[in-house]
């Protein structure tokens, strides 16, 4: 079985590589990683498909979504897109199918604006100068792994404010900004009349359970008032449940290297 599905994977490459040409990336032979610029008029989605033994008879490729503009619900939305394709066609190769479903929902994507709207905005407003009042925040050191990069952020928070405030101050920078994911997880104590409470919630941006398992980590560590941010840069591997020891990491890390950690 494992032979077919070698002889099934070798003709799939063969015939995508014909079909998009150079938008078909081969990102390593030996792990069978590839990439797909899939485009528009208006935007870039980045599919990056990993062939595992198991495909196509037993199981799908791994994949994953680069499109930093693309906001959580609609990759949400996507991924569930391409689930449901693989299950309509289970033993089947289904590379080119994701392909073109992408490509038919960025073409059903209205832009918010022209191009010329868009200049002209940007030449009038520019959101990196705009003065953002929020608690000091600390940058973790970057973890590398096959390619991808992991970057923890931190700061004291006492209000929702203070986080919505802290995610704004960080999507001024155009790096950060354009990461693949940038999860978040944050804890507020609060004390009140009936005793003490608190607020806390997460965001996975695209990394399905990466943001609760942060929020899990803030609260085994008893973390208060305090919101982490990790900004992953997709580097074309699959790290599998790596990633999530990386993110960890560095959740904790800049917790610690913010003088946040609570002994």
């Amino acid at each position: 079985m494992e032979s077919e599905n070698i002889s099934k994977q070798i003709e799939e490459v063969e015939a995508l590589s014909s079909i998009y040409s150079d938008d078909w990336t081969t990102d390593s032979e030996a792990t069978r990683s590839y990439s797909i610029k899939i485009k528009d008029d208006k935007n870039e989605v980045i599919l990056y498909v990993t062939m595992t033994d198991g495909y196509p008879s037993e199981s799908p490729p791994k994949y994953e979504l680069s499109a930093p503009w693309m906001d959580r619900k609609l990759k949400e939305n996507l991924h569930c897109l391409l689930d449901e394709i693989y299950l309509d066609n289970l033993g089947q190769t289904v590379i080119f199918l994701w392909v073109e479903k992408i490509r038919e929902i960025l073409q059903t994507i209205k832009p918010v604006e022209s191009v010329k709207e868009k200049t002209l905005i940007e030449e009038t407003l520019d959101v990196s100068q705009i003065e953002i009042k929020c608690p000091d925040i600390t940058h973790g050191e970057v973890i590398i792994d096959r390619k991808s990069s992991f970057q923890g952020h931190a700061a004291e928070v006492y209000s929702i404010e203070d986080v919505h405030a802290v995610l704004a101050k960080l999507n001024q920078n155009k790096k950060i900004q354009n990461a693949t994911h940038n999860m978040y997880a944050y804890r507020i104590e609060k004390k009140t009349d009936k005793g003490t409470t608190v607020l806390q919630d997460c965001s996975d941006d695209g990394e399905a359970h990466a943001g609760g398992r942060m929020l899990h980590l803030l609260q085994i560590l008893d973390q208060k008032n305090t919101v982490v941010v990790v900004s992953r840069w997709y580097g074309g591997i699959q790290l599998g449940p790596d990633r999530f020891r990386h993110i960890n990491n560095a959740t904790r890390q800049v917790i610690q290297q913010a003088g946040l950690l609570k002994k």
